[in-house]
């Protein structure tokens, strides 16, 4: 008898990797109801947007081993190649040309080595620049919980489609929060790994001078454990390499952690505005911690935020700068192929010179040394994910006012000028105030997660971020895991009624 979607939604990526290696069910039926899942609910919410069919299903016919063997999965648009099939990065420009990448990436190799079975590519901003998922190219991709909320960025899509029920599990990156913040605002779970603990060749041996990581969004804390258990680990291209642990971490989340020493803080490294929603998140996440016997204490580390966020906005400039420079070497552009936005931050990174960026990565050494000083103390660091739940689709976008300022000083060669003097501050707050939070464990390179334990009156969620030292994705996950026990969240998604 073929599964039917209610029951297929009763099992995190794990469980129907066992019900395949039990044969009690094959993985072709496992795509068959996702594909099904897919058509009904994918033009909703517009999660999935460059289909892999074939793919999958020449894959459901092979002999799959791994421990996500014969598992529907999907993969961000963005960083995730698969070789002879289309890849857009979100972009109007490599849509139209119709780009195909040559090779695989190699943290696609390794979750096919996993044994999932990819059906598509999920919807991302323009090359993933953005907390929302907003395309030119490919439009709004809706938030489950309710429609008229945006999934968050950049690996929006992915979350999208976990929470849909359509995989229980999908690939996604973090450069600057985008595993964090659609987990946050999408009810999932989401780890961003430590600084070079997956791969990123062969197309590049790093990104963001290792602030961005691969990896992917769950339901299940258990899934995230043994999905990084099957893909950490340096490759030929790496530039940082970090010590595999000796534990497997689907082991270590057997255990509940030592008793915590946990910093907590809400307030915005930025002076930007914090919801309500965000403090009672963090303060119900402190409490649960404390009945469970952890020690929790209000502090943050003495780090300047807006300079840190100044650091990170100058990083992401330049690098996209340089990115959108190579990508139109290589065919010519027309009028259209990149938002208005992209063509602004290129047009301020292209302007930082060598003595800024050095200073600016110099800083990011600084980050690192007082984050370890704040270690000395604590275990971990509280925050909320997000400083609000899910924005509404169109409600995160440049001012109107802006729109003819950047176009005329697009034409004369002058966008960076709106980079100068007080104006910094501004569009530092305006691109961040959203999400203040994430950016520090890129910047330092630590592990960090966002838990999904808290939804509003509205029943949208918001998720608590945890912050780790430098290659201890063992403490966080082991914490997730009593977490996930203590408050379970699973059966939050059978709420969602689309």
């Amino acid at each position: 008898m073929q599964m039917k979607f209610e029951e297929y939604l009763q099992y995190d990526g794990l469980g129907l990797a066992e019900l395949v290696k039990n044969k009690q069910v094959h993985s072709s039926e496992l795509l068959s109801v996702a594909l099904e899942r897919s058509a009904n609910i994918n033009p909703e919410i517009n999660a999935i947007i460059i289909p892999m069919h074939e793919h999958a299903l020449q894959r459901t016919q092979q002999d799959l081993s791994g421990p996500f063997a014969g598992v529907p999965f999907l993969v961000k648009d963005l960083f995730q190649e698969y070789a002879g099939y289309p890849t857009s990065y979100g972009c109007q420009g490599l849509k139209r040309i119709g780009y195909i990448a040559e090779t695989n990436a190699e943290i696609v190799n390794r979750w096919e080595q996993a044994g999932i079975v990819t059906f598509g590519r999920t919807n991302t901003p323009e090359f993933g620049i953005k907390g929302i998922t907003e395309p030119d190219a490919w439009g709004s991709c809706k938030n489950p919980w309710n429609l008229r909320h945006n999934s968050g960025g950049s690996s929006g899509g992915s979350a999208s489609a976990v929470a849909a029920g359509i995989v229980p599990i999908a690939g996604a990156g973090d450069g600057g929060g985008s595993i964090r913040i659609p987990a946050s605002y999408c009810g999932l779970f989401g780890l961003k790994p430590s600084r070079g603990r997956t791969p990123w060749g062969p197309q590049m041996s790093e990104a963001m001078h290792g602030a961005a990581i691969q990896h992917v969004l769950t339901k299940t804390v258990r899934d995230s454990a043994a999905m990084l258990d099957a893909t950490h680990g340096e490759d030929r291209s790496s530039l940082f390499t970090i010590q595999r642990p000796h534990t497997h971490y689907l082991e270590v989340i057997q255990q509940p952690p030592k008793k915590l020493k946990i910093a907590f803080n809400t307030r915005s490294s930025i002076d930007t505005p914090v919801s309500q929603d965000a403090i009672k998140a963090v303060e119900q996440t402190a409490r649960l911690l404390e009945s469970l016997g952890h020690e929790v204490v209000e502090d943050q580390p003495q780090i300047d935020g807006m300079q840190l966020a100044k650091d990170f906005i100058t990083t992401w400039f330049s690098q996209f700068s340089y990115m959108l420079d190579e990508i139109q070497k290589g065919y010519p552009s027309r009028s259209g192929d990149f938002e208005l936005d992209s063509l602004a931050l290129a047009a301020f990174g292209a302007k930082t010179t060598a003595i800024e960026y050095i200073q600016n990565l110099t800083n990011w050494g600084q980050y690192v040394t007082q984050m370890n000083h704040f270690f000395d103390d604590y275990d971990l660091y509280l925050t909320p994910a997000t400083a609000t739940v899910a924005p509404k689709n169109g409600e995160v976008k440049t001012p109107n006012w802006q729109k003819p300022i950047l176009k005329a000083l697009l034409k004369m060669n002058k966008a960076h000028l709106l980079a100068q003097g007080k104006l910094v501050d501004q569009i530092v707050k305006e691109n961040l105030k959203w999400v203040p939070f994430t950016q520090l464990a890129n910047i330092t390179g630590l592990p960090a997660m966002s838990v999904p334990l808290y939804w509003n009156e509205d029943n949208l969620p918001l998720g608590s971020q945890f912050i780790a030292p430098f290659a201890r994705e063992d403490l966080l996950l082991q914490l997730a895991a009593q977490l996930e026990q203590a408050q379970p969240w699973f059966d939050q998604y059978s709420k969602i009624r689309i």
